[in-house]
C-alpha cells in the first residue's frame, strides 16, 4: 500500500513587496501548503514620517495571495510593535545611542509574534522574503545562517538574534536568487507586486525625517559643540565652535547636518550625555578618537550557546559595510568585547556588530558605549 505524506503548511509573511510575493510563489511551486499573512504594525500619520503605506502594502499582499490562490490573513500587531520596537527605539535615542530598529523588528515581531501566531495556527514552517540562506550542518542538528547568493542584498546582518528553535522552522526561498531574478520571476508570473519599489526607511513605518521625528518625542536639551584636536603625549585640546539642540539628533560618524559653518568638514566623535556636549573633529583625525576594544551587549551566538566562536572572525558594524578583522573575547560573567586590528572609525553605540566565518554568520551583539580617554569619562 502506498503511503502519502501530508504536505507541510508554510505561513509566509507577506509584506506586499516583490520578495515575499516571490517567496510565496516559489514555496507553492515546490508543493507546500502555503498561507499568506500580512502584519499591520503601523498606521499613524505622525510628524517626521514621510511615507506610511500600510493600506497600499496590504492591498498588494492580498492581491498576490489571490493570484496564487492561497489563504490570506491580516494580523494587527500595531500595539505590540509600538511597545516592543518603537518605544525602545525612542528610549535608546534619548539615552544617546543609535539603535537598529530592523534588528528589534525581526527579533520581536517577524520571528517573535508572527512566528508564534503562525505556529499556534498549525504552521509547520514560517517563511519570509529575507535575502539569506539557511543550511543544516551535515553532522549534528545545528542550523547555519549563510549570506545570500546576492551579496548586494544580503540581510544576514539583521538576523543575528535568531535562535536554533526558530531557525529549525524557517525557510528563506529568495536567498538562493539575485534580486534581478526575483523581479523576473514576479514579472513572468504577472504578480501584482512585480514593479513595486523596495521598501525603505524604518521597518513597517517608512521614510523618516529623523530630526523632525525625534524632536516630537524627545525634549530638546541644547548644549555646546566642542571641536577636539589630538595633541602630543596623548593629550587633547578642545574649543567650542557652536551649539546644538539635542544629542539625540546626532550619531557617531555623522558629517552632514552638524550645523557648524566655516567650510571645514567636521565629524561627530563623541557625546557627553551628562553635560549635553557634542564632540566633533576634523576628517584627518577621526581615527584618533575610536578605541580598538569595544564593549558588547546582548551577545548571541547562532549556535545557541554562550561559548565564543573561537579565533579571529570577520565582522561588520554597519549594514553592507566591508568586513573587517576582529577578535571576540569574554564570557557571560565578565561580559564580551570586540578587539579590532585598527580603530573602527565611526563605530556607533546601539548599532549591531555581526561576525562571520566565510559565508556563515556566527552571531552578533549590540555595540555598547565606550570610554573616550581624552575626556576621562564614559561617553557615548
Amino acid at each position: 500500500m502506498r503511503l502519502f505524506r501530508k504536505r507541510q503548511t508554510v505561513f509566509v509573511a507577506m509584506s506586499g513587496g516583490v520578495d515575499s510575493s516571490v517567496a510565496a510563489f516559489l514555496l507553492k511551486r515546490k508543493g507546500y501548503e502555503v498561507v499568506g499573512a500580512f502584519m499591520k504594525n503601523w498606521s499613524e500619520n505622525i510628524p517626521g514620517v514621510l511615507c506610511c503605506s500600510t493600506e497600499e502594502d496590504q492591498r498588494y499582499a492580498r492581491v498576490v495571495a489571490a493570484q496564487l490562490n492561497i489563504p490570506f490573513y491580516s494580523w494587527d500587531f500595531e500595539a505590540d510593535y509600538r511597545r516592543l520596537v518603537f518605544e525602545p527605539m525612542v528610549d535608546a535615542y534619548e539615552q544617546g545611542f543609535t539603535p537598529n530598529p530592523d534588528v528589534f523588528c525581526n527579533n520581536k515581531i517577524k520571528f517573535g509574534l508572527f512566528y508564534e501566531k503562525a505556529i499556534g495556527l498549525g504552521a509547520d514552517l514560517v517563511a519570509t522574503g529575507h535575502y539569506v540562506r539557511l543550511r543544516r550542518r551535515l553532522f549534528g542538528p545545528e542550523f547555519l545562517l549563510k549570506m545570500a547568493r546576492d551579496k548586494n542584498k544580503d540581510q544576514s546582518y539583521f538576523l543575528w538574534t535568531l535562535s536554533q528553535d526558530v531557525l529549525s522552522r524557517c525557510l528563506f526561498p529568495v536567498g538562493e536568487f539575485n534580486k534581478t531574478t526575483v523581479r523576473k520571476i514576479a514579472r513572468q508570473e504577472n504578480l501584482e507586486s512585480a514593479g513595486k519599489k523596495d521598501s525603505q526607511g524604518l521597518c513597517f513605518v517608512g521614510h523618516l525625517d529623523f530630526s523632525e521625528f525625534l524632536s516630537g518625542r524627545i525634549p530638546d536639551r541644547p548644549g555646546q559643540i566642542i571641536a577636539v584636536e589630538p595633541k602630543t603625549n596623548d593629550n587633547y585640546a578642545g574649543k567650542q565652535i557652536g551649539r546644538h539642540n539635542g544629542l539625540h539628533l546626532f550619531t557617531l560618524g555623522q558629517r552632514h547636518g552638524i550645523g557648524v559653518g566655516g567650510g571645514t568638514p567636521y565629524y561627530v566623535i563623541g557625546k557627553d550625555m551628562s553635560l549635553s556636549r557634542l564632540f566633533v573633529c576634523r576628517a584627518d583625525s577621526v581615527g584618533s578618537f575610536f578605541p580598538k576594544t569595544i564593549p558588547l551587549l546582548n551577545f548571541h551566538n547562532i549556535s545557541g550557546n554562550d561559548s565564543l566562536p573561537g579565533g579571529r572572525v570577520m565582522a561588520r558594524y554597519r549594514y553592507r559595510q566591508k568586513l573587517v578583522k576582529a577578535f571576540i573575547k569574554g564570557n557571560v560573567r565578565t561580559g564580551y568585547e570586540a578587539v579590532f586590528e585598527s580603530p573602527p572609525e565611526a563605530i556607533t553605540p546601539g548599532q549591531s556588530l555581526v561576525w562571520y566565518r566565510g559565508q556563515t554568520m556566527l552571531g552578533g551583539a549590540v555595540i555598547g558605549g565606550f570610554r573616550q580617554d581624552w575626556m576621562g569619562r564614559v561617553v557615548i
